[in-house]
């Protein structure tokens, strides 16, 4: 009954937390400089075409008229009209959309991947070589910004050893798994020395527990240990820092898609900033937003259904 409570009370607690984002959005995008009309119809446009543009966008009403109409018009699923792109935003987001999650999900594969590889490796050979090479490459990489691993990919493998395309999005999703190989194994190297740094502390803590104690004293090998118990007692913290991870991820796209020219949601964020296409960003915005939140929410439930004693 507190589960199912848990699951219908959660998603209205949420509400809030999106109401808010909107709204601090939609003040940011306003109280930015720049006229979106001019950048449109450019320096030369006649005052009277300013204003009928202006009035068309109903960027002549004040600003909480706009919030209002703009979350109207957002739960009947109208976004409005891209200024720049000259359609709906609800088109242009369902045209980036699936490159972006394309890529989230191609990249969390592979920090998944990787960190499973070296925390299990680690903790396995704890003290020893291994170990320690694991560590100071966690330790030495977690810093290096997403933008500088993503150039210095580039430089190697597209423009020296030319074994990746720079940029491309196919319609294909095997072609994909070849082009966005690099933007994916940057996320990865951002990501995985943060989740393997956690999961291979997990792994000890289960590891010197008094239960596999007690597993090795009835004669038990390391491995069905590890295997039968340590791992699956192990994932409950990494599923919280999972949910962390996704939400950098959602955000982190906007740079690397930027980095490698993926025509995704976060370089159409990013290019609806610099000409003021106010409606593009709030929208787009409010999705990774959405994102972020539905994120926190499922990990949520999957740590209740885990471990029935934690109380959110």
């Amino acid at each position: 009954m507190d589960r199912f409570a848990f699951l219908l009370k959660r998603p209205v607690q949420l509400i809030p937390v999106i109401i808010g984002i909107s709204l601090i959005t939609f003040i940011l995008i306003q109280m930015t400089p720049g006229d979106p009309v001019r950048i449109m119809l450019g320096p030369k446009a006649s005052q009277d075409a300013v204003d009928f543009i202006r009035a068309r966008y109903g960027l002549d009403q004040p600003i909480l008229v706009q919030y209002f109409y703009f979350v109207l018009n957002a739960l009947r699923g109208d976004f409005g009209q891209s200024i720049i792109y000259r359609s709906p935003v609800g088109r242009v987001i369902l045209d980036r959309i699936e490159p972006t999650l394309y890529l989230i999900l191609y990249g969390l594969a592979l920090s998944v991947a990787f960190t499973l590889a070296l925390a299990t490796a680690a903790a396995r050979s704890r003290g020893r070589w291994l170990d320690q090479v694991v560590r100071l490459v966690c330790v030495g990489s977690v810093g290096i910004p997403s933008y500088f691993v993503g150039l210095m990919l580039i430089l190697g493998f597209c423009l020296k050893f030319k074994l990746f395309p720079v940029s491309g999005y196919s319609p294909n999703f095997f072609d994909n798994l070849y082009h966005l190989f690099l933007p994916a194994l940057t996320i990865a190297i951002s990501v995985t020395p943060i989740l393997t740094r956690n999961l291979r502390a997990t792994f000890i803590q289960q590891m010197d527990a008094d239960y596999a104690t007690a597993g090795r004293s009835k004669g038990l090998s390391e491995g069905y240990i590890f295997s039968r118990h340590v791992f699956w007692n192990s994932l409950l913290p990494t599923v919280n820092l999972m949910g962390v991870v996704v939400s950098f991820l959602i955000g982190g796209t906007v740079v690397i898609e930027n980095v490698f020219n993926i025509p995704g949601m976060g370089q159409a964020l990013i290019r609806g900033v610099l000409t003021r296409d106010y409606f593009v960003v709030q929208a787009m915005t409010l999705v990774l937003a959405f994102g972020i939140v539905i994120t926190n929410f499922i990990v949520d439930v999957v740590t209740v259904l885990l471990d029935p004693r934690v109380k959110l």
